[in-house]
């Protein structure tokens, strides 16, 4: 998979009112370069609709699309790939279905599940919830930082640090090592989502170049 440093996954009660694909577009024009549908409330017709819709996005900006857990969605779309979690369909069973060439993350919270995960052939990780947050329901307890530091030490994938990032402590995961981040209330939600992804990356960066 391409790499990538500012993941933004969809969380429209944040937005109510704008459009998932215009909010969605911001955030890529602000700099987002992988974008993830994530829905688990709406019936699988409507979740396949916004798929459609965001997979002609995705594909206008070049960038990955990945789709949350539904595995027919993705592929009914051809969406790049897809996020599961620890207790989803288990990662070697769902690259049975979906192939060698499409992407896997699934979500870690503790370097167990991340050797894990590396060993079965996923294509990156998700590490967190950094900091609590109110963007998932049944959310475990923050990992915290000392997560990140666990996972540059020992995982060679691809991570993604995720929960509770703000652009008031994102250096705090920076600074842990963590190169790429993921963030849901702080973009969506944001008033001026374009500029919130814009500094999301400019700090991204700084801490990338200083490496």
């Amino acid at each position: 998979m391409k790499d990538f440093r500012l993941y933004a996954i969809t969380g429209e009660e944040f937005h109510k009112g704008r459009s998932l694909v215009e909010v969605m577009e911001e955030a890529i024009i602000g700099g987002v370069d992988i974008i993830q549908l994530r829905d688990k409330k709406s019936s699988k017709k409507v979740v396949l609709e916004k798929a459609k819709q965001l997979k002609a996005l995705a594909e206008k900006y070049d960038i990955p699309l990945i789709v949350n857990d539904h595995i027919d969605v993705a592929l009914a779309v051809d969406a790049d790939g897809i996020h599961i979690g620890q207790d989803d369909l288990p990662l070697e069973e769902a690259r049975k279905i979906v192939g060698k060439d499409k992407i896997i993350g699934i979500s870690t919270h503790q370097i167990e599940e991340a050797r894990e995960a590396q060993k079965n052939g996923a294509d990156y990780i998700g590490v967190g919830p950094i900091f609590a947050t109110k963007s998932k329901e049944d959310v475990v307890d923050p990992v915290t930082t000392k997560y990140i530091e666990e996972v540059v030490n020992e995982i060679t994938i691809p991570f993604v640090a995720i929960g509770g990032i703000k652009l008031h402590n994102v250096e705090q995961v920076l600074n842990s090592g963590a190169t790429r981040i993921c963030a849901i209330s702080e973009i969506v939600g944001s008033d001026d989502v374009t500029k919130t992804c814009q500094t999301f990356i400019q700090k991204i960066n700084e801490r990338v170049t200083n490496e």
